[in-house]
């Protein structure tokens, strides 16, 4: 999915991300309460946190670019904001190690941020050529290692789960096929060997932007990401204190979806046949606050079309204690 659509600049030319209104009533910020924003981006959430209530933001991001951009906005803030560089799913030991043991509110808004896609260079975008690089951070395997080292069976299964290709084994193969006497080393190059094998759909999608979506995720681990960022923020949440996650693919959303509804005590009962010791039947740690998915309004989706994809879900946290370590995962 490409990003830069899923954001509307406002009159002052910033970035406003998607379901701002949305996000800001299901955390509904308080005077002297502490959030979180797990992916600062562009700063769009923690600008709008920080101007609807005198409370303080710690933001974080991978990207060491965030920290530039969040200078502006740091220093409007009177102190209030603090940006973190690492992963949201480290979310738990690096606020620790500020002296943060309980948050009041914790937003993510998943995968790239519009500055990421906008630049050419980190090569998230099939529109414009660069290099096939796709990392958040500046650190790891890139898209490039990714094309060009694995096997064509491993590479096929990358595209199926986590781009939802049909066609992902004609892609595979095309990609091995051309890497056997070029290199791929660019997102134009990897974009048409990827049109040349599967047909536009009739929403008229870009044909390789499901096999873009796959090689993001595995790039960034952005699924086992999520995973750490949800017990986390189940770690670090007061009662009564709110998540909410801002989603725009089904993998993601489906794993939101889960770990709140399992967290809720909502996962369906095991079969009567089988053994009691299976099931492990712990107090809720969350309530949800949405009954279902919430998606862009009509106003939000007349201004920014390629919004449409974009699901919110939201949850307020319990007195129970978080689930252990090694149930912590959604299942």
């Amino acid at each position: 999915m490409n990003r830069r659509t899923h954001h509307e600049q406002d009159a002052t030319g910033l970035h406003r991300p998607v379901m701002l209104a949305e996000v800001l009533g299901a955390l509904a910020p308080r005077d002297g309460e502490v959030y979180v924003d797990g992916t600062f981006g562009g700063g769009g959430y923690s600008r709008a946190i920080l101007s609807a209530a005198a409370c303080s933001v710690w933001a974080i991001d991978r990207d060491p670019s965030a920290l530039a951009r969040a200078a502006e906005i740091a220093g409007a803030s009177g102190g209030r904001l603090t940006v973190i560089l690492g992963r949201f799913g480290d979310m738990l030991p690096l606020l620790t190690a500020e002296g943060i043991a309980r948050v009041d509110g914790v937003v993510f808004d998943l995968g790239v941020s519009s500055p990421q896609i906008d630049d050419p260079a980190r090569g998230f975008s099939f529109r414009h050529d660069g290099p096939l690089d796709m990392r958040m951070s500046d650190e790891g395997e890139t898209a490039a290692d990714i094309v060009n080292g694995l096997p064509e069976r491993e590479l096929a299964d990358i595209i199926f789960r986590y781009g939802e290709e049909r066609a992902s084994r004609r892609v595979a193969k095309a990609i091995v096929a051309y890497r056997s006497h070029t290199p791929i080393t660019t997102t134009i190059q990897l974009a048409e060997i990827v049109r040349g094998v599967v047909r536009r759909s009739a929403d008229g999608i870009d044909p390789a932007t499901r096999t873009f979506q796959a090689l993001r995720i595995q790039v960034n681990d952005e699924l086992g990401e999520l995973d750490r960022g949800l017990a986390a923020a189940e770690a670090l949440l007061a009662p009564e204190g709110r998540l909410v996650v801002v989603s725009f693919h089904s993998l993601e959303d489906r794993r939101v979806k889960d770990f709140i509804r399992r967290r809720a005590g909502q996962e369906a009962r095991p079969h009567r046949h089988l053994p009691e010791a299976v099931s492990i039947q712990r107090p809720a740690t969350f309530r949800p606050l949405t009954r279902r998915a919430l998606s862009p309004d009509a106003n939000e989706f007349s201004a920014n079309p390629r919004s449409r994809s974009a699901r919110l879900r939201a949850a307020v946290r319990t007195a129970a204690p978080a689930w252990p370590d090694d149930e912590r995962q959604a299942a």
